[in-house]
């Protein structure tokens, strides 16, 4: 804890989610939050953050969390961190990963980590690398943008909190840190965080939305609403692609509701042409979410014997995509490796 007795926290990815749960966790009054900025760092420690958001209201200006940084700190340099949330996107095909950006702050079996990210599998490195550690899922239900600072947040804050099934540290311990830090974030009297108690069944349910709406948002450039008018993409595509998600949880021992692709298919309201982030930020020519949100789903469908034809078309052609932005942005190189085949 700081001086005041409020907990330490350090806060890795202050987009529009990020800034939105600095914004909580500072005015709850239980935390005090380092901020790790990149691009928006000179104009947030000039002017701070301008934010109007559906819960907390609009024209707050000149916000600032608790301290700034423009990297992430070395731990043995300054008191542990209680909680490292990172809200960044997890890209683990492109360096430096998750794992990378984290592990200098982290101070071994003092600080627990939480993964408020999409997909599945995300805990794994962390576990290996930090296994006297608590690491916690957070799966967010929350539209926030950012850009040079200002923020836009323009639906509720809500997210379910929980160990990872495959943790090593003690279970009481990681159920405790977790019941914290709810408590802490719902300190402010604006949000809606709980406890997470079947983190397989949020991950795969969120999925089954993720891993079709996202993906072919990202192949096609084209938003939620137009794929639902064309029907045919809604058929040939989103369906399949939502039951080979379902299928391949019930084989993991997850089950979801009947007529979860159906609820899904409809859940973006018809007069919001919605363009999901994965889309985003292809159009952007930014990396995107392609292992963890379809690559390791379809890994595990291949290792339980799960067919997935569709998943698997859509995963090569966003390989595709990814390897063009890294070749855009200086990361791959148009060479034959050695052994390829088609050389």
């Amino acid at each position: 804890m700081d001086p005041a007795g409020k907990a330490r926290v350090l806060l890795i990815g202050s987009g529009g989610v990020g800034t939105m749960s600095c914004y909580a966790l500072e005015v709850g009054g239980k935390a005090s939050v380092t901020a790790v900025l990149r691009s928006n760092y000179d104009a947030v420690q000039k002017d701070g953050f301008s934010i109007d958001s559906i819960e907390h209201g609009n024209g707050i200006k000149g916000f600032r969390p608790s301290r700034i940084l423009n990297k992430v700190p070395d731990a043995t340099h300054e008191e542990p961190f209680e909680y490292i949330i990172v809200t960044t996107k997890n890209v683990p095909d492109v360096r430096p990963n998750v794992l990378d950006v984290i592990e200098p702050a982290v101070t071994s079996g003092a600080s627990t980590i939480v993964l408020l990210q999409n997909g599945l599998n995300i805990e794994k490195p962390i576990i290996d690398r930090f296994p006297d550690n608590v690491v916690l899922s957070g799966v967010s239900i929350i539209s926030a943008t950012e850009k040079s600072g200002n923020v836009k947040h323009e639906f509720t804050d809500s997210a379910k909190i929980g160990p990872f099934p495959s943790l090593k540290a003690p279970a009481e311990k990681a159920k405790d840190s977790a019941s914290r830090l709810v408590s802490m974030y719902n300190a402010c009297g604006k949000v809606d965080w709980s406890i997470d108690d079947n983190v397989a069944f949020t991950r795969y349910r969120k999925l089954v939305y993720n891993a079709s709406f996202n993906s072919v948002s990202a192949i096609l450039h084209m938003d939620v609403v137009r794929m639902r008018m064309t029907r045919h993409v809604i058929d040939d595509l989103i369906r399949p692609a939502m039951l080979e998600t379902i299928a391949t949880a019930k084989a993991a021992g997850v089950e979801l509701p009947d007529g979860i692709d159906h609820f899904m298919i409809c859940l973006d309201p018809a007069d919001e042409f919605f363009l999901p982030s994965m889309g985003q930020d292809a159009v952007k020519g930014n990396f995107m979410e392609v292992e963890v949100i379809v690559g390791e789903p379809l890994r595990e469908a291949e290792k339980m014997g799960v067919a997935t034809p569709t998943l698997k078309t859509i995963y090569g052609l966003l390989k595709g995509l990814q390897v063009k932005t890294k070749e855009a942005k200086g990361q791959w190189k148009p060479e034959f490796e050695e052994g390829n085949p088609y050389a």
